[in-house]
C-alpha cells in the first residue's frame, strides 16, 4: 500500500477483501469479508506449520516468520463452516498486527484491496449466526458490486475470545492523577468505551460517550449549546477510536480542528491499529497522542500529560 494513498481526514479506508467458502447440501456459498489494510502485515501462502498438542482444531499451529513465532487461526473452522475440498490451492494466511500482537488467519482466498468511504459502512445489526460467528464479531457492513454484502470482521475480539491476547485493563498507577471536567470518548465498541470510561472516572473525569464521528460532532454541538465559547474550560479532552462506521476518527478530528469553537480541545487517538503509518496520520489529523488500545500504563500517563499541557 502506498503510504500517501489515503489523505488524512478523507474518511476513507482500504480493506483487504477475502473470501470464506462454505459447502452445504452440495452447494458452494461464498462469504465476503474484509479487514483494514492498516492491520495487515502481509499475505502469504500457507507454510509448514508446527501443530500444538491440546489446542482446538481451529488453531492450525505456529510457524516462524523472520524469527517471530506466529500462531495461525483457521477462520472457517472457528466459524464452524464446512469448507469445500478444493480450497487448499487458493488458501492464504493473512498476517495481521493489532494491539502490537501478530496473528495469522487462514482464509480461502485473498481477493483484492478495496477503497471504501466510512460513510458507506453501516454498523452491524446481525444477530447470532452459525458456528462461532455472531453479530458482535462484525463491526460493519457495506454493499459492493452485484448487490453483495461485505462484512468487516472484528478480528481483535476473535483473538481475545481465543485467549491469544488479553487486554491490560486491571493496571492502575500507585499514584493516580486527579482531574475534573468532561472527556468525550468515541468508539463503536461498547466494550472499549466501558474500559476507557472506567479508567477516566478513576482519574476524576466525567465522561460523555459517542459511537462514531457523526455522533461525536453532535455531542460537541450539544455541549456548545450548554457552555458556549467556554466549552474548552469544561471539555478537557477527546479520546477517539480510529475505525468507526459513518465517520472515522481521523475525519472527525479534522472537522474538530477546523472548527474555531472546538479546536482548543486536545485529541488523543486510542486504536487497535498499531502501525507507525497510522500513528503519523493521527498526528497530521491533529492528535496530541496516539495510543494502542488497552495498554493501561501508557493510557494513564498520556491522558495526564495531555490534559496538564492544556490547563490554563
Amino acid at each position: 500500500m502506498d503510504d500517501n494513498s489515503l489523505k488524512v481526514g478523507s474518511n476513507e479506508m482500504e480493506l483487504v477483501d477475502f473470501r470464506i467458502f462454505k459447502e452445504e447440501n452440495g452447494e458452494i456459498y461464498e462469504g465476503i469479508y474484509g479487514i483494514n489494510v492498516s492491520k495487515v502485515r502481509e499475505i502469504i501462502r500457507i507454510p509448514k506449520l508446527t501443530e500444538l498438542p491440546g489446542t482446538p482444531d481451529y488453531i492450525e499451529g505456529i510457524f516462524d516468520l523472520r524469527s517471530v513465532v506466529i500462531p495461525v487461526v483457521n477462520l472457517a473452522k472457528w466459524m464452524g463452516i464446512c469448507a469445500p475440498d478444493n480450497v487448499e490451492e487458493t488458501s492464504r494466511i493473512i498476517i495481521t498486527e493489532f494491539n502490537n500482537v501478530l496473528i495469522g488467519f487462514v482464509v480461502h482466498e485473498a481477493k483484492r484491496i478495496r477503497r471504501i468511504n466510512w460513510s458507506d459502512i453501516e454498523p452491524s445489526t446481525f444477530g447470532s449466526g452459525s458456528g462461532s460467528l455472531d453479530g458482535s464479531k462484525i463491526t460493519g457492513v457495506t454493499m459492493i458490486e452485484n448487490d453483495n454484502v461485505l462484512l468487516i470482521l472484528d478480528l481483535e475480539s476473535v483473538v481475545q475470545d481465543l485467549g491469544l491476547y488479553e487486554p491490560d485493563i486491571d493496571y492502575v498507577p500507585e499514584e493516580l492523577d486527579s482531574f475534573d471536567g468532561l472527556v468525550l470518548i468515541l468508539d463503536d465498541s461498547a466494550t472499549a468505551r466501558k474500559i476507557v470510561k472506567e479508567a477516566l472516572v478513576k482519574m476524576g473525569f466525567d465522561v460523555i460517550e459517542a459511537t462514531d464521528g457523526d455522533d461525536g460532532l453532535a455531542k460537541l454541538e450539544a455541549l456548545y449549546e450548554t457552555h458556549g465559547s467556554n466549552i474548552s474550560d469544561y471539555v478537557k479532552l477527546i479520546i477517539s477510536d480510529v475505525e468507526m462506521p459513518k465517520m472515522d476518527g481521523f475525519h472527525f478530528a479534522a472537522n474538530v480542528k477546523e472548527d474555531g469553537r472546538f479546536n482548543n480541545i486536545p485529541i488523543i487517538f486510542n486504536s487497535s491499529i498499531s502501525d507507525s503509518f497510522s500513528e503519523g496520520r493521527g498526528k497530521k489529523a491533529g492528535g496530541e497522542a496516539y495510543l494502542v488500545k488497552f495498554e493501561a500504563a501508557s493510557f494513564y500517563d498520556e491522558v495526564a500529560r495531555v490534559v496538564r499541557a492544556h490547563i490554563k
